[in-house]
C-alpha cells in the first residue's frame, strides 16, 4: 500500500501503511526491549520524519511514486537494521542520509536496467504552459539525474546532500565523518563531472 496520496505527507498516516504490521512485530526483539515497546519508538520516528524523507527523495528522484518506494526502503532497512543503527546524534540526520542514498540507489538500478523515460520525471502542469518548454524541462532534469548518477557512490551522495539539498559542508562532513577539506575537494570534483556530464546530454539533446 502507498504510504501517501496524490504525493501528500502532511496528514498523518500509520507506518503499518509502509511496512505491514507482522513485519514490524517480526523484526523489533532486541534482548532488552519488548517487540511492542520498539515498534511504538520506530512509530514515533516515522510519524515525526516521514515527510523529510519523502521530500528528499522527491527533490532527487523527481517522481512522487519513487519517493513513496524510497520512503518504504528507508524506513524497512530501519526496522531490519534497528539494534545496528545509531540514532543517538538524533534520527533526523541518519534518515537524511539515508533517504539520499536510497534515491540514488534507485536511478542508478532504473539507469542500468533501461533508459529513464522522460514522462515517469513528474512536473506540474502550470496555467499557460508551452508544451514544447515541458518537454525541454524534462529533459534538462533527466540530463541532470543522469549526470549524478554518473558520480561514484559518495561523491554521489555529498553533491545531492550539497547541492540538492542544500547542506553546508559542516554538516555534511560530520554526516560523513570526513574532514571539511576532503568534502570541499569531492565537491569541486564533482561539480566539475556533472557540469561536463550535463553539457554533453543537453548537447546531445540540441542535436536531435
Amino acid at each position: 500500500m502507498r504510504a501517501t496520496s496524490h504525493g501528500r505527507t502532511s496528514d498523518r498516516i500509520a507506518i503499518d501503511s509502509v511496512i505491514p504490521q507482522e513485519e514490524t512485530l517480526h523484526a523489533a526483539t532486541p534482548h532488552d526491549e519488548s517487540p511492542p515497546s520498539q515498534a511504538a519508538e520506530l512509530e514515533h520516528i516515522f510519524q515525526r520524519y516521514h515527510g523529510q524523507v519523502f521530500a528528499t527523495a522527491y527533490r532527487i528522484t523527481g517522481s512522487a511514486a519513487d519517493a513513496e518506494d524510497v520512503l518504504q526502503t528507508v524506513f524497512l532497512r530501519l526496522l531490519r537494521r534497528r539494534d545496528a543503527v545509531d540514532l543517538s546524534p538524533g534520527p533526523a540526520s541518519y534518515l537524511h542520509r539515508a533517504a539520499v542514498n536510497a534515491s540514488l540507489d534507485l536511478l542508478r538500478s532504473r539507469a542500468r536496467k533501461r533508459p529513464l523515460p522522460l514522462d515517469e520525471i513528474e512536473l506540474p502542469a502550470r496555467p499557460g504552459d508551452d508544451p514544447d518548454r515541458r518537454q525541454r524541462d524534462r529533459e534538462i532534469r533527466r540530463c541532470l539525474r543522469q549526470a549524478i548518477i554518473g558520480l561514484s557512490p559518495k561523491s554521489a551522495e555529498v553533491f545531492s546532500l550539497r547541492f540538492l539539498e542544500g547542506m553546508p559542508n559542516r554538516e555534511i562532513a560530520g554526516l560523513t565523518r570526513s574532514s571539511q577539506t576532503a568534502i570541499g575537494v569531492m565537491l569541486h570534483r564533482a561539480r566539475q563531472r556533472v557540469k561536463k556530464d550535463f553539457a554533453s546530454c543537453i548537447g546531445g539533446l540540441d542535436h536531435v
